[in-house]
């Protein structure tokens, strides 16, 4: 993303803010409460719409207007731990993040996220 900015009302939540990830990267995004990393997420996922800036994948810019253009884009987000399905295991909370919904091969699914915790040490 490049010189994306966010307003709600007179508060300035995100002010120009450009940030890259490439394929296999992870990044974290650290801050107080209130420093805008949710508004940041929530603006690349297509919950928010930025006020200027623009979102570019795979070096492209890409219109995000709602989470089905994310996921169209191969953006997904897993929310907050207060976002989650309680009586759902972390395997099905992650895939509903995909926009799939819970219609997806339990076992083949189980074994990429397995693949993925061994690759990143969780």
């Amino acid at each position: 993303m490049k010189g994306v900015v966010k307003r709600f009302g007179e508060l300035l939540a995100l002010d120009h803010v450009d940030f890259t990830l490439e394929r296999g990267e992870v990044h974290a995004l650290l801050g107080e409460n209130g420093a805008g990393k949710t508004t940041l997420m929530n603006v690349l996922f297509g919950l928010y719409r930025a006020n200027e800036g623009e979102v570019f994948v795979e070096g492209k810019p890409v219109s995000i207007r709602d989470p089905k253009d994310a996921l169209a884009q191969g953006v997904a987000m897993v929310h907050q731990h207060f976002k989650l399905v309680a009586n759902f295991t972390a395997l099905e909370n992650i895939l509903l993040g995909t926009g799939r919904g819970l219609q997806f091969d339990k076992k083949a699914e189980r074994e990429k996220v397995e693949k993925l915790s061994q690759e990143y040490g969780l």
